[in-house]
């Protein structure tokens, strides 16, 4: 349990950072509409993840487990989904108003893939290098 909060974490502090990377990189070198899209983007799936990291934390535990029992897993699901419309609806009105281009979004919403996609190579390396000694 204690490595998975550990990639947990890795991962939280990981989109934090290449959010605000890539966000200067484009504020750098891209047009305005472009980095809005990264910086909005980013924004978007930090915050979504911080929030989900932050619900399954707070209900998962074995007091509130015993507690909640079977409906626990149903009010962590309408939240998810709840947060997903919300943030569905913020990226539709963005791209329909012409306020981000679109693939500056894709690239800040990609943030949160990137640091798994980077924690899945850096504990798949850890785990082979274990293994070779």
């Amino acid at each position: 349990m204690a490595d998975l909060q550990k990639l947990v974490n890795f991962v939280t502090r990981t989109n934090w950072l290449l959010f605000l990377g890539t966000s200067l990189v484009a504020l750098w070198i891209a047009p305005q509409k472009v980095y809005l899209g990264v910086f909005l983007g980013g924004l978007i799936v930090a915050v979504n993840f911080q929030l989900l990291k932050k619900t399954v934390v707070n209900n998962l535990n074995a007091a509130r487990v015993m507690e909640k029992g079977g409906s626990l897993v149903g009010n962590l699901l309408v939240k998810y989904y709840i947060r997903f419309a919300i943030s569905g609806t913020v990226i539709f009105l963005l791209i329909k108003n012409h306020i981000v281009h679109p693939l500056g979004l894709l690239a800040g919403l990609s943030v949160v893939v990137a640091s798994m996609f980077l924690a899945t190579v850096l504990e798949l390396t850890r785990l082979f290098f274990k293994e070779a000694v």
